[in-house]
């Protein structure tokens, strides 16, 4: 077990911690959860003694969350006690045999003072990962709080990205002063207006969750013509036009990611799809039109159809007209 020294007791200033926005809640109006320590007031500046990976493996306050509950981006985290630096937030994986899987990493961060300290970023995450810290030098610090039942372990030297590892030891009793905002990525569970014409504009409302921050809509592989952000769990957009009728998936892209497809996001686009008429009798030419959301236009002649103008497999808008001409008697 590696030695920690240099014991001496900090304490964060309440006026200085109700600065920052409250755990689970983003100053940018998404929603956010919370992954790593409560960071506890009461803390022990302690030296990282070599440049190692430190990441909490249990604990036991009430509400604290170990690990993420949910895929998206690490959109802040925050340190107390820290100094020295500069500090690199890591993402780690379990491999479900006491071994952790270096996914991601922040960019470099100095805090400016042993207080609570914020800092943005824009890491994903996946459900289960946990979060770690590295330093850049041995005498490098950060707070580390006795909490009864908590853990942390340490992973000598720090792992590459991709790499798998098991950790050089663990301090029980103590949790190190870490933790990060998860914004979860978006999800889609209805659509209001789930169809519309291939000419496009349909005001089409989407429902779901996780939607702040949005920067793309789409329908298929098409930009919606428009949307707005009605709030964390709407969205209002306008489908673009389309060359082909049938579903598409509507998804929703943040900086946390695009929403999965499901069958709840799926919107149909509406067109004459014009059929092959030819050899038909009139009646039966007529209902394969409306079948196809296309109209019968002028017809000349009688007997079967002979041709048709616009010819089979056009996409035209719902309610083309298409018209026929007739040939070999009574129609």
């Amino acid at each position: 077990m590696m030695s920690r020294k240099r014991y001496r007791i900090g304490l964060v200033a309440i006026g200085a911690a109700c600065a920052f926005a409250l755990p689970g809640v983003s100053s940018a109006g998404a929603s956010t959860i919370t992954v790593g320590s409560v960071l506890p007031l009461t803390y022990t500046p302690t030296p990282f003694g070599q440049v190692e990976t430190l990441l909490n493996t249990t604990l036991p306050e009430k509400g604290a969350k170990l690990t993420s509950p949910v895929n998206g981006t690490i959109v802040r985290w925050r340190v107390l006690g820290a100094s020295g630096g500069p500090f690199y937030l890591r993402v780690l994986h379990p491999n479900g045999s006491g071994a952790y899987e270096a996914t991601q990493s922040s960019t470099a961060a100095t805090p400016t003072s042993a207080e609570l300290q914020t800092f943005s970023t824009n890491v994903p995450v996946h459900t289960g990962d946990l979060i770690g810290i590295d330093p850049t030098h041995p005498s490098d610090e950060i707070g580390v709080a006795t909490v009864p039942g908590a853990s942390y372990a340490f992973i000598f030297p720090p792992p590459f990205n991709g790499a798998t590892v098991a950790p050089s030891g663990t301090e029980s009793g103590k949790e190190i002063e870490l933790s990060a905002e998860v914004q979860p990525a978006p999800s889609i569970t209805a659509l209001e207006n789930f169809s519309g014409s291939i000419a496009g504009g349909t005001e089409v409302k989407i429902k779901g969750e996780n939607f702040t921050g949005a920067s793309s809509v789409k329908f298929g592989a098409n930009p919606a013509a428009g949307f707005t952000v009605e709030s964390d769990t709407l969205i209002t957009a306008a489908a673009p036009r389309s060359s082909k009728a049938g579903f598409v998936d509507v998804t929703v892209t943040t900086p946390a990611g695009t929403s999965p497809t499901v069958r709840s996001d799926r919107f149909k686009y509406e067109a004459c799809v014009v059929p092959k008429l030819k050899g038909k009798k009139l009646a039966a030419a007529r209902k394969a039109l409306t079948k196809a959301d296309c109209k019968l236009g002028k017809v000349k002649g009688k007997g079967k159809v002979k041709s048709q103008n616009p010819k089979p497999g056009k996409v035209k808008l719902p309610g083309t007209k298409v018209g026929v001409k007739l040939a070999g008697g009574r129609p």
